[in-house]
């Protein structure tokens, strides 16, 4: 059970780069330009319309001739079919997107950290672990990113790089309550449930009324009973 609370939390979308606020519905150009597709898809993004928002991205990428902004836009597109739960299309736009050098620096190392994240969700494990791999050469410090390498080390059964991950991500993010929550995953997978309990408890006090929070409070409670050492025998007994 504790594994399908710390799923579902993993589950949520990492937030995308920050973009340009979209203006009024009325001032998007009803025209087919890159430009006008992306104001739809912004607007699409902000209301809540992942699926909408990729889609209106993927025409902005088949409208635009630069190529750098061509990759961005895939990029974004990729991104936002994964919030919407379709990571086979985030997977085809994201390969789009790290073709060629349209992406470069820190821009494509979260659309391959996206694109790890779309291979885990199609239970490619090998695909994401090697994609993480390569994001982790130009987004170190990006603390999702080791985040997600803790939760996917998981799903590989490898405690040694859950631990390591989920280290590197509380070094970014000491009080993050849903890296907190994760810490303590781990740590009950790796069989420690004293450093889990501790982990969990952080969180808990960290979120008192968000979904980190409550998913650690509700691990906390599937947790054995902390062991207790008897009080010593009377004396002359």
């Amino acid at each position: 059970m504790i594994l399908v609370i710390a799923a579902a939390i993993a589950a949520a979308p990492a937030p995308p780069a920050p973009a340009a606020q979209a203006p009024p519905a009325a001032t998007c150009p009803d025209v087919v330009t890159s430009q006008a597709f992306v104001c739809r898809a912004l607007q699409a993004s902000n209301s809540g319309n992942s699926e909408a928002a990729a889609q209106s991205f993927e025409e902005a990428a088949g409208a635009q001739t630069d190529e750098t902004e061509k990759a961005r836009a895939w990029a974004a597109a990729g991104n936002m079919w994964i919030a919407a739960n379709q990571p086979g299309k985030a997977a085809l736009a994201l390969d789009k997107a790290l073709t060629g050098t349209g992406l470069q620096a820190e821009q494509r190392g979260e659309a391959l950290l996206d694109r790890a994240r779309a291979a885990e969700a199609q239970n490619d494990l090998k695909m994401a672990r090697a994609k993480v791999t390569e994001a982790g050469r130009t987004v170190s410090d990006d603390p999702f990113l080791w985040y997600f390498s803790a939760a996917l080390a998981i799903r590989e059964n490898d405690a040694v790089t859950a631990k390591d991950s989920i280290g590197k991500a509380l070094a970014l993010e000491p009080n993050n309550p849903t890296v907190l929550f994760e810490a303590g995953h781990v740590y009950h997978f790796a069989g420690d449930d004293v450093a889990a309990r501790s982990y969990w408890s952080r969180a808990s006090a960290a979120d008192p009324s968000g979904a980190s929070g409550q998913a650690a409070r509700e691990a906390l409670k599937m947790l054995p009973a902390p062991a207790t050492t008897p009080p010593p025998p009377p004396p002359g007994r």
